[in-house]
């Protein structure tokens, strides 16, 4: 008897809520978040709406008051007090999203709307990357006119090596100055701090924050440029969503999502495929024999569980699986990738409104990639018509780190501390080889293996932080913040042995210097609400990166370009600040304008030590100091139901101030940082005709190498041209659970520069077709 009230008691307590979110017209909203938040909780999760804008969940009366909570990209956010007399069928209507009422989670660390962050933030939103025709991830978050790789081409053609992050043009390298996350997971790769980007599904992307400021205080190594957070979708009951698409080139790409929730535990699983026969990155009129398309095979593969263990105890986990091959646009010329990660942990809410979570991470990756040399022109080799192996390169590394992170809220104050710890070890494995004695009768000439090199090291950081967003008055809010870090490389080694004679080199070196620093990283920002529609912000602080493994210990050759390591790197540091005003002109009508200053001490680049005809030889040095300052400005406007115009563009001027091993470079542009970099974009959305995006992407004139000087074939001013890409999408719903769509990236086929030595050029026009097919329960 006794067990039977108990479950009676357990059914009353649990009511089932079920409604519909529509827009102003009406229409359904379909894959809009539903959460629901107890006072001064974190809002939880609890279903998704499906293709007809419906949703359903079971709700613990015990828990009361809650408030249901309902987001959608492109949408202003919807809330209500629950009444679980009144849980059936209710109706939430979503208003267009003025830019400034998006919530943001990234620039510090808490929920906050974009008027309320101390910082310059841009949100590109699901919506966003469902009217862009991009494949990879890179090549929608070009819209943001702040956000570059270190060559300006896609990570569909450019070697892994050569694809970090730059914001603001703070010294764009192959390595990031800049921190992307995944769920507040970091996905750098360890050894390098490039990125995958074709490692990240875009089909499970909720939204991708790009916050522009330094944000070392917060997020420690890497975020010295500020911090790139891809937020992924939570389960929901019954989800499956596939979106098979084809384009040409031969290039079939699938992602799928699937999810669903069984009472405490939800579980969903993501993949994503893609293949191209791709396209010569070699310009026409110095392309030879030896050079043919890049190509790119790529998959994914990951699995995410949560489980509220109790009403204060949730418990999360993460696997994923990652393999991409590619061919690099020369005969023989190959890079794989295979990477294995898995992160889990815990959040608890605590008395008094805190919370903890902790959790951990382990990756195992094995990078492999060739190099080859290509033979210099004479009377009787024309040009790129013989190449040989240089190098044949692997690299296993191994990452593990462990993070934990205290909040609490109490009155006007939100106060969080936290601590990490990062471990990596990693060795660059290679065979060099020497041309093989005789005439070479074919494009790939027959070498011989000359040394065997083993070099590498392991690398060891810890950081504490703690940071106080204050509201000072009604209208004024403070944020202050600092973290000190402390790293340290050690096992480092150069193991280089002549074969066959197995005698070491000159340069064989079985144990180099230790090398070991500290960073303190403080940081403030304030927000000023002027007027209702006037907003006034501000933040200043410092940022550092300590040199990876890849910088410190390994060797790489472009073209005729070979680049050293150097095992006396110090830090990267920066000081920098900045400005903004955001106007609310009208409803609907958005302006913000941000005045920027960075100043960074000792930025690793790669210096010019020797130059031989054709072939270069730079080194990873500390440059002295650099600066990068300007300012960027966007609108965002909705003109009535269907209409949406953006516009972005920044100025920014990257120049070497001090470097005293060579002052000749001293007022130099830092190479791939245009001036000049801008976007333009309309949508119109009915979802009874169609939606249609266009977005054209204006990329300014910029230097290819320190000294200033390589001109580009039919150029006669040093640097690479400015050029112009537009975008087209369209897509239209068939019935309640098909969306076809087509989609064209670089609409005019423009023929771009991306490098010299040889000069090779950015991707043509690459158009595709699919389907999104969505059932949910």
């Amino acid at each position: 008897m006794v067990q039977l009230v108990a479950v009676l008691l357990l059914a009353f307590q649990a009511a089932v809520v079920s409604g519909v979110v529509r827009d102003s017209t009406g229409a359904a909203i379909p894959d809009a978040a539903i959460l629901i938040q107890r006072a001064g909780a974190t809002p939880e999760p609890v279903a998704t709406t499906g293709p007809d804008g419906r949703f359903t969940f079971s709700l613990d009366e015990s828990r009361m008051p809650q408030t249901l909570i309902v987001r959608a990209g492109g949408f202003a956010e919807g809330s209500m007090p629950l009444n679980t007399r009144e849980t059936g069928d209710l109706q939430v209507v979503l208003q267009p999203a003025a830019l400034l009422e998006t919530v943001t989670v990234t620039a510090t660390g808490t929920e906050q709307t974009l008027i309320d962050a101390p910082a310059s933030v841009e949100v590109v939103t699901a919506e966003d990357i469902r009217t862009s025709p991009a494949v990879v991830a890179d090549d929608v978050l070009r819209r943001v006119p702040t956000f570059s790789l270190f060559r300006r081409t896609s990570s569909l053609s450019s070697h892994p090596t050569s694809q970090g992050v730059s914001l603001r043009g703070i010294g764009p390298s192959g390595v990031s100055r800049t921190l992307v996350l995944s769920d507040g997971v970091a996905v750098n790769d360890p050894f390098g701090g490039w990125v995958y980007w074709s490692r990240i599904p875009l089909g499970d992307v909720d939204r991708i924050e790009v916050v522009d400021s330094a944000t070392s205080s917060l997020y420690g190594n890497y975020a010295m440029g500020g911090v790139v957070n891809i937020l992924t979708r939570r389960a929901a009951p019954g989800v499956f969503e596939a979106t098979p698409q084809y384009g040409n080139r031969n290039s079939p790409k699938l992602d799928v999502f699937g999810s669903n929730v069984w009472g405490r535990l939800g579980v969903s699983v993501d993949g994503s495929a893609f293949n191209t026969d791709g396209f010569p990155v070699v310009l026409a009129s110095e392309r030879g024999p030896i050079d043919n398309n890049a190509t790119v095979k790529f998959g994914s593969l990951n699995g995410r569980a949560e489980y509220r263990a109790s009403d204060r105890a949730t418990v999360f986990a993460r696997v994923g699986y990652f393999g991409e091959n590619r061919g690099n646009g020369k005969i023989d010329e190959v890079n794989d990738t295979r990477w294995t990660t898995a992160n889990g942990g815990v959040r608890v809410a605590l008395p008094g409104a805190s919370e903890l979570e902790i959790h951990g991470s382990g990756d195992v990756e094995r990078f492999h990639s060739t190099f080859m040399a290509v033979t210099a022109p004479s009377a009787t080799v024309p040009a790129r018509s013989i190449e040989r192996l240089s190098v044949d390169q692997h690299v296993p590394t191994s990452a593990a780190g462990f993070a934990a992170n205290w909040s609490k809220t109490a009155g006007r104050q939100s106060l969080a501390v936290g601590a990490d710890w990062h471990w990596v070890d990693g060795e660059s494995q290679e065979q060099g080889f020497n041309a093989a004695p005789g005439p070479a009768a074919t494009p790939v000439q027959a070498v011989v293996l000359a040394l065997n090199r083993a070099s590498g090291g392991t690398q060891r950081s810890a950081g504490i932080f703690a940071q106080d967003v204050i509201a000072a008055a009604p209208r004024f809010t403070v944020t202050v913040g600092a973290r000190f870090d402390a790293w340290r490389s050690y096992n480092a080694h150069n193991l280089e042995t002549n074969v066959p004679s197995g005698t070491p080199t000159a340069n064989n070196q079985p144990a180099l210097p230790d090398r070991s620093d500290t960073a303190v990283s403080p940081r403030v920002g304030a927000v000023y609400h002027l007027t209702d529609r006037v907003n006034l912000r501000g933040s200043a602080g410092g940022g550092f990166r300590a040199p990876t493994l890849n910088e410190l210990y390994r060797q790489f050759r472009v073209g005729t370009v070979l680049t050293l390591p150097n095992s006396d790197l110090g830090p990267e540091r920066l000081v920098g600040g900045e400005a903004g005003v955001d106007v609310r002109a009208a409803s609907n009508v958005t302006v913000r304008a941000t005045w920027f200053d960075n100043r960074m001490t000792d930025p690793v680049s790669n210096v010019t030590i020797a130059t031989s005809g054709a072939n270069v030889t730079q080194q990873r040095q500390n440059l002295g100091k650099t600066r990068a300052w300007g300012f960027q400005t966007d609108m965002n406007a909705r003109v009535g139901a269907d209409w949406r115009f953006g516009a972005a563009y920044m100025f920014d001027r990257a120049t070497v101030e001090e470097f005293a091993a060579s002052p000749s470079l001293v007022g130099n542009f830092i190479p791939q940082v245009p001036e000049h970099r801008g976007t333009v974009d309309a949508t119109y959305a009915n979802p009874r005709l169609a939606t249609i995006a266009v977005t054209v992407q204006i990329v300014g004139r910029q230097f290819d190498d320190d000294q200033n000087i390589r001109v580009v074939p039919g150029e006669s001013t040093p640097g690479l041209p400015a050029y112009a890409l537009t975008d087209l999408s369209i897509s239209r719903r068939i019935g309640p659970n098909v969306e076809v769509f087509a989609g064209a990236q670089n609409l005019f086929d423009v023929q771009y520069i991306v490098g010299t030595l040889p000069t090779t050029i950015g991707s043509p026009r690459l158009v595709n077709v699919g389907a999104r097919v969505r059932f949910s329960r």
